[in-house]
């Protein structure tokens, strides 16, 4: 069995918008995919967390910074086959003083940790999906503003960049997600399966070039 650990935020985690509430195992895209690969010879380990970042610590919560945990979790769960990373979200707060160079400095540090700990180890580097317009206001998320929606659309490219660095195998969550109605941040159950479809697809089509190779 390959171990795949899926390390994100709360759209990894399966945060149902505008609620404190969980989508179950079915609905959230990292059930969707074990589901659909597990007799394929995969298991997914969901290590999704509401408001983690790439390297900043949230002053209000513990154990929000990625590159304190991701060490720890890829020695909980050894060994590994792959890691899909998939954040970038709240790094755009306006509290951390963002860009998306500056989001995409925190990205790398969390591939070279995976390196680190084993380079065989294939990485899938996932940019998020973008923010909402209205995100920014009272009643959505104020802990963004009009800026942080534009860096969010910025991540794609930067993302991009950085796969090809490192020799990650990439795809963009903008490309056929985007956030609910209800909280301009997270993905609704149907836009959860999208992205799950969209991985799928991807790593179905990995496994066949080395299948051929």
């Amino acid at each position: 069995m390959r171990e795949i650990l899926c390390f994100g935020d709360s759209n990894t985690y399966g945060l149902i918008p505008g609620t404190e509430n969980r989508f179950d195992r079915n609905t959230r895209w990292t059930g969707i995919l074990d589901k659909h690969l597990y007799a394929k010879g995969y298991r997914i380990i969901e290590e999704g967390l509401c408001g983690r970042t790439t390297r900043f610590d949230d002053r209000t919560r513990e154990g929000r910074n990625g590159t304190k945990m991701l060490p720890v979790l890829l020695e909980t769960h050894k060994p590994i086959d792959r890691v899909i990373l998939m954040l970038g979200t709240n790094d755009c707060k306006f509290c951390y003083h963002p860009s998306a160079a500056l989001i995409g400095s925190g990205v790398e540090m969390l591939i070279k940790q995976i390196r680190n700990v084993d380079e065989t180890i294939k990485i899938l580097l996932i940019s998020p999906i973008h923010l909402g317009e209205e995100v920014w206001k009272q009643e959505f998320d104020p802990e963004f503003d009009k800026a942080s929606i534009e860096i969010s659309k910025q991540l794609k490219d930067v993302y991009q960049t950085i796969a090809r660095k490192y020799g990650c195998d990439f795809l963009a969550a903008s490309d056929v997600a985007a956030p609910s109605r209800e909280d301009q941040e997270h993905m609704d159950a149907a836009n959860h399966k999208k992205l799950a479809r969209l991985i799928q697809e991807a790593m179905e089509a990995d496994d066949y070039q080395e299948a051929i190779a």
